[in-house]
């Protein structure tokens, strides 16, 4: 299961050369353009880092590094500006606000992944999912015992186990567990998820905002 990083920065040419080199590293990378579109994607994602622009429209850095902190479900995330700001109360702004490091652009790849990678090195491994799944009868079992799932659950989890670390579109799910002559909002899927995140841990299923769902393993 690779390490999850969020970059937050206004210009596209900087996210996808970021995104692109970062993925080559090994790492799930995902993309916001402004900070209150990192705050919208931010629970589902859960990134292991992120990085952030300091000037932005509509929500700038450091007010998008304040308001991460007050999420508890991300108080082990770490935060790194990443901005062409080099004035020293910008940085020690950014610190008060609660970033763990701040890299002043430009930086060459070679050093932003040898810097990501010195950070990930600091967390906890993250681990495979440990499951082991008895298809007939509808049971999942885990270190802390078995769990029984309802059928349209297993179902979903099946198909996201066909093949793990693809995203599955939400319209490939609604057509493969409900049949594509069957009309199903999206909020009976969201609920389906939310009910499989709380059984096998809340990083089992990564949600990719408007596109579908992936499980990790």
């Amino acid at each position: 299961m690779a390490h999850r990083i969020l970059i937050v920065d206004d210009e596209d040419d900087i996210r996808e050369f970021i995104g692109y080199n970062l993925r080559h590293e090994g790492y799930d990378v995902y993309t916001a353009e402004n900070g209150a579109e990192a705050l919208e994607i931010i629970g589902s994602v859960r990134p292991h880092l992120v990085l952030l622009d300091m000037m932005m429209p509509i929500m700038d850095g450091r007010q998008t590094c304040e308001k991460i902190r007050q999420i508890p479900e991300l108080k082990d995330t770490m935060i790194v500006f990443l901005s062409a700001v080099q004035e020293e109360q910008c940085q020690l702004d950014s610190y008060q606000a609660g970033a763990d490091d701040y890299i002043t652009k430009p930086v060459s790849m070679r050093v932003l992944c040898s810097r990501v990678n010195a950070i990930m090195k600091r967390l906890k491994p993250v681990e495979n999912l440990p499951l082991n799944i008895d298809f007939d009868r509808r049971v999942v079992t885990t270190p802390q015992g078995d769990i029984p799932l309802p059928r349209k659950e297993f179902e979903i989890l099946q198909l996201l186990l066909s093949e793990p670390g693809k995203v599955f579109t939400r319209e490939e799910i609604f057509t493969q567990i409900w049949g594509g002559d069957v009309v199903v909002g999206d909020r009976t899927l969201d609920v389906h998820i939310r009910r499989l995140r709380r059984k096998l841990g809340d990083e089992a299923i990564v949600t990719h905002k408007g596109i579908g769902f992936k499980i990790l393993l």
